[in-house]
């Protein structure tokens, strides 16, 4: 049952979703099922057979549900402009700051756009650099005098399925209604909800958070690899290590190893959640944030060096292949 919000709205609601990559078409997804059933919702991607996968989806959904039921409401849309001039709710999940800067151009490059009966929000659920989300947000202010909020997810594809992703948002305004209307919105996205301060505090904590797991996912796979060197059962160690101090989410969710967690990638031939290019973007990010902040990564070119070499091998798989690519390359000299 969809979870409510803005019940103050007219039944003729319009909101807007642009990407349906590997993280947005399930958080899309999500968003449709929750949002109210007489809302409206307006696709857009370069994939156009991916459109058609998803407006299909909800095709097939009523039909199941019997010959008197009717189908949520989703319009795949030409253009991002077109998309936000009909949307009071725009959101984007979109790959790498190029895309999102190029996708907000378009939706801008004619200046105003056309007056709502509500208020416009744009929400970006991408992994971008502070300094780009920034700007982007000046844009959105300076040409259309509205609010843009930064709101990457984590938890990966599994969570974004589920609909237990978390959301760390960003954003300039002090109106504890409007920062109450953007967590009822996101909350139709994923679980957890975290209002992290100003606006670029979002994609600032997401790159923090990414740091931590793009080292993880690299020391469990050399932790797996030890364990089972020495003769450990891996769904043993996991169990041991997931009761102890070395517990973190590579090790309990996204487990490396083939058949130790049921569901995951590696149990699904790597089959991506997140790919080695993805989670090696946002390690990039990272450090390019640190550098100019002055913070020093010990960590990080060891570890851009490991996800360059796994990406020439195993480009599009998920990152935790890593492990295999250890397996591969027996050398402690990678």
């Amino acid at each position: 049952m969809a979870r409510s919000t803005e019940q103050e709205q007219p039944d003729d609601v319009i909101w807007g979703f642009i990407g349906l990559g590997q993280m947005g078409y399930p958080v899309a997804m999500k968003l449709r099922e929750n949002m109210p059933k007489s809302y409206t919702l307006l696709i857009s991607d370069v994939n156009d057979g991916v459109l058609s996968r998803f407006v299909e989806h909800f095709e097939n959904a009523a039909e199941r549900n019997g010959p008197n039921s009717r189908p949520l409401n989703v319009q795949i849309t030409r253009n991002a402009r077109e998309l936000a001039e009909r949307s009071s709710i725009v959101v984007t999940c979109l790959p790498t700051p190029r895309v999102v800067k190029s996708v907000f151009d378009a939706m801008l490059i004619d200046g105003k756009l056309p007056h709502l009966k509500q208020e416009r929000l744009f929400i970006d659920c991408s992994t971008i650099d502070p300094p780009t989300s920034r700007a982007l947000a000046r844009a959105v202010r300076d040409v259309l005098d509205v609010e843009f909020v930064d709101a990457p997810v984590s938890g990966g594809v599994v969570a974004a399925r589920a609909g237990t992703l978390s959301l760390m948002f960003g954003t300039t305004t002090k109106s504890q209604k409007s920062i109450k209307r953007i967590k009822s919105i996101l909350s139709l996205m994923g679980q957890k909800i975290c209002h992290v301060g100003e606006q670029g505090a979002g994609v600032a904590g997401k790159l923090a958070n990414n740091y931590i797991l793009a080292i993880n996912n690299i020391a469990t796979a050399e932790a797996m690899s030890m364990g089972l060197r020495w003769g450990i059962d891996p769904k043993v160690l996991t169990e041991l290590i997931n009761s102890s101090t070395g517990r973190c989410w590579p090790t309990e969710v996204n487990n490396p190893v083939p058949g130790v967690i049921e569901g995951s990638p590696a149990s699904n031939g790597y089959e991506a959640g997140g790919t080695v290019a993805v989670i090696q973007k946002d390690l990039r990010l990272a450090m390019s944030g640190a550098e100019d902040s002055g913070v020093g990564l010990m960590l990080a070119s060891k570890a851009d060096e490991v996800y360059t070499a796994v990406e020439k091998v195993y480009s599009g798989k998920d990152f935790s292949i890593v492990y295999k690519w250890m397996q591969d390359n027996t050398s402690t000299e990678y």
